[in-house]
């Protein structure tokens, strides 16, 4: 059994699909007359990018990257001479302070064994 609104909405539906839409004068004149404005030129190919220069803007640029210059030459200069608070703080967390030198007297009394002959 069907409903008697159902049979009206696709009465409805039926007169709706055979009337064939047509866009009216007045828009079809407008559309035709912009489609009469010149577009722009289109442009040359812009030249690849270098490798620096897509690094650079993948790290945001020269202000950013001067940040990172500025924080690894602040990391370098405190783990070379450590203020007194760092050496510190680093005594009371590892322990005990620790103190490393490059050249030790021994390498180098060994070293002037070689020069003398």
């Amino acid at each position: 059994m069907t409903d008697h609104n159902d049979d009206m909405l696709e009465d409805i539906f039926a007169q709706a699909r055979s009337i064939a839409p047509r866009p009216s004068d007045d828009l079809m004149a407008r559309v035709l007359a912009e489609a009469v404005i010149p577009q722009a030129p289109v442009t040359a190919r812009v030249a690849p990018r270098s490798l620096t220069e897509r690094v650079m803007d993948l790290l945001g640029g020269w202000p950013a990257v001067s940040g990172l210059v500025t924080a690894t030459c602040a990391g370098i200069w405190f783990g070379v001479a450590p203020p007194a608070a760092v050496q510190d703080y680093a005594a009371a967390y590892f322990g005990d302070e620790v103190s490393m030198s490059i050249f030790s007297e021994d390498t180098l009394y060994v070293a002037g064994d070689f020069i003398d002959g």
